[in-house]
């Protein structure tokens, strides 16, 4: 179907279904003679496979890639890249009660309506298991960004937010994410995260998350106006992530009641080099990057597969109720965290090549 592939100049389409035989992506666009291996990408994706801690789906997967195509003794070829994960530990069968059923808030109801036919295994198509492919996708374009810049940017997320408890700003620690199972920055708060979390759990019901994305190293220059503005391409990468609702740049929704003074980012001159005063704008100024820190968030809705019964109809139209049993994560947006990392990589290697290309030069 179409939809399967994002990108212009620095492409990936994926494939797949969460309960088939595997899932896999191509990526091409990429050039030659750049160092890659399959170590580079696993070390990504060993950040977001499921059953790491009980916060998480206990479905167990390797997710081991493969890197089938595009790679001769160690380096890229410039050919497209062909990348695969199989599936170990589908239960298929967990879904058999519902197989006819809509679950409230799931792409069920969607895709059979536009279809006639769905994956009810796991929601097929629909499922988060596809971003397993964008994150393995991802880590060849922090390899793409590397090898053009000279230096590979820092693109790193956290959770802001879950459910209704945010982070305290002021205790902010980068060295934390990785040490916590919420990938959350503020150590102070793990704890009431996991008491919340667990009670979500036990209830049978699910959480939402906010999810900050921040790039630093990043040149001024990148994006093509109007219509491929780098904001826009970015809040359409994060939007196209699994039960994600709403996506800002910067200070966002909040700018709506900030007066101009404050908003504007001011400048001053350190020696020859401009310098914002500033980042109110994350990092965009008229759809092209500024140089300074760029800046996303988006909001990821609570899981719709829980075991609270809710009233929904099934495709042969009579009224029913839907508990979903089996393996899902009480909060998608845990393990939403390096796909948001992927999808900035993504969206910056491919304006980073039409860049070159339409210039002749990369970026200083």
């Amino acid at each position: 179907m179409p939809g399967n592939a994002f990108g212009q100049a620095f492409t990936f389409t994926t494939w797949g279904e969460s309960h088939g035989p595997a899932i896999g992506c191509v990526v091409d666009g990429v050039p030659p003679r750049i160092p890659l291996t399959q170590a580079d990408i696993q070390q990504h994706l060993d950040r977001r496979k499921p059953g790491q801690s009980r916060h998480t789906t206990q479905r167990r997967e390797a997710d081991a890639v493969r890197i089938l195509s595009g790679v001769f003794e160690g380096y890229t070829t410039g050919t497209p890249i062909a990348l695969m994960i199989e599936n170990a530990d589908q239960r298929g069968k967990d879904y058999t009660a519902i197989k006819d059923k809509f679950r409230p808030g799931h792409a069920d109801y969607t895709y059979w309506a536009k279809y006639g036919i769905r994956d009810h295994r796991g929601g097929g198509r629909a499922s988060a298991r596809e971003t397993a492919m964008r994150v393995a996708a991802g880590a060849v374009a922090r390899k793409v960004l590397a090898h053009v810049l000279g230096h590979e940017p820092a693109i790193r997320a956290a959770v802001v937010q879950l459910g209704p408890n945010g982070v305290d700003r002021a205790a902010w620690d980068w060295e934390q994410v990785d040490r916590n199972p919420f990938f959350c920055p503020d150590p102070n708060a793990v704890s009431a995260w996991e008491s919340f979390l667990d009670g979500v759990r036990k209830q049978g019901s699910s959480a939402g998350a906010v999810i900050e994305v921040v790039g630093e190293g990043i040149p001024a220059g990148l994006g093509e106006p109007v219509y491929d503005k780098i904001d826009a391409d970015l809040a359409k990468a994060m939007m196209s992530i699994n039960a994600v609702k709403g996506v800002e740049i910067g200070n966002g929704f909040a700018a709506a009641g900030t007066p101009g003074e404050d908003n504007a980012d001011a400048m001053r001159m350190d020696g020859d080099t401009p310098v914002f005063q500033g980042n109110n704008n994350g990092g965009t100024l008229g759809g092209l990057t500024s140089g300074q820190p760029l800046v996303a968030r988006f909001a990821v809705k609570p899981t719709s597969s829980i075991r609270i019964p809710r009233e929904s109809v099934d495709t042969h139209g009579e009224e029913v109720e839907v508990a979903t049993h089996g393996r899902h994560d009480p909060c998608v947006g845990i393990r939403a965290v390096p796909v948001g990392e992927a999808m900035m990589a993504l969206v910056l290697a491919d304006h980073l090549l039409r860049h070159r290309a339409q210039t002749g030069a990369s970026p200083a």
